[in-house]
């Protein structure tokens, strides 16, 4: 429970920061006459929408294991990270229509009025905080070790970017005269292309890990050495691994010498499932089949 409630902390925190950005955006863009400011308090709504799952799913996920759920609730957390992802990528396709309509229509000879001083000061502000705020979450999600709270961090960080993006079209658009107003639709398409690789990954992991993907190579290898340095056990073998939500799924069989008495099977058994829940959090699911190593 503690987890869940540092977990909600920070996500408040975030959600605080987004609601004052994507107000102060809006107005800023629609006062301000920026497309790509407009853009941005998009992408700051949608950032504020993850807030709000992330809160729910995390709830979720937290609850223990119960009859119709064996393994727990983990899986909802990975949920709301695939969420997440799917939520950005509309934002970002939103984005990109909106940004290549203006691109087309300056290319076709219309002038594209440009934006003022407020839009620009609303993307610096943006920048500073929603750096700050991705800062702050990505180290609690390593120190919670939780999916979502990454998820939502580099949906802080990918905002930060596209604040970027946009200080500088609305600086050209600004500074460069009326034939550069251009640079403010160009600027929100960038942000669009850049929002859409983040998604992207997001929801590649997520839907890797809802279709119980294994583990990385590297971590499948150190598994089996973790299992193998235990005295008398030798060829763990058949690994099979999955992702829970924030813990990992173990399943893998070793051998032992076929006189050894099952007292002892069982205790080494025990100890490789000990160490690896050492190694990997004691809410690890391990399950270890013990085979007799072949005669010689």
């Amino acid at each position: 429970m503690k987890r869940n409630k540092e977990i909600y902390q920070v996500t408040l925190i975030g959600g605080a920061v987004n609601v004052l950005l994507l107000l102060f955006k809006f107005t800023a863009g629609i006062v301000g006459r920026s497309a790509a400011m407009v853009a941005d308090a998009v992408h700051s709504l949608s950032d504020f929408v993850t807030d709000v799952i992330v809160l729910v799913f995390v709830r979720i996920s937290g609850r223990p294991k119960d009859k119709s759920h064996d393994y727990g609730h983990g899986k909802y957390e990975t949920l709301a990270m695939t969420l997440i992802g799917l939520s950005l990528l509309a934002v970002a396709g939103g984005i990109l229509y909106s940004g290549a309509a203006k691109i087309i229509a300056w290319a076709g000879g219309a002038q594209l009025e440009a934006p003022g001083m407020l839009a620009l000061w609303a993307a610096l502000l943006s920048v500073v905080l929603k750096e700050g705020v991705f800062r702050y979450s990505m180290a609690a999600a390593k120190r919670l070790n939780s999916q979502a709270v990454e998820a939502n961090a580099w949906h802080h960080r990918s905002d930060a970017l596209s604040s970027i993006g946009t200080s500088a079209g609305i600086c050209g658009a600004i500074f460069l005269g009326e034939r550069w107003t251009v640079l403010d639709p160009i600027a929100s398409v960038i942000v669009g292309l850049f929002i859409v690789k983040v998604s992207v990954d997001l929801v590649r992991r997520g839907v890797g890990d809802l279709m119980e993907q294994s583990l990385p190579d590297e971590v499948e290898a150190e598994i089996l050495r973790l299992a193998a340095s235990v005295e008398g056990v030798s060829k763990p073998h058949d690994l099979r691994t999955r992702r829970i939500g924030n813990h990992y799924a173990i399943e893998l069989h070793i051998l032992m010498d076929g006189n050894m008495p099952l007292y002892e099977a069982h205790r080494r058994a025990s100890e490789v499932e000990r160490l690896l829940k050492h190694h990997y959090g004691a809410k690890t699911h391990i399950a270890v089949h013990v085979e007799p190593a072949p005669k010689e």
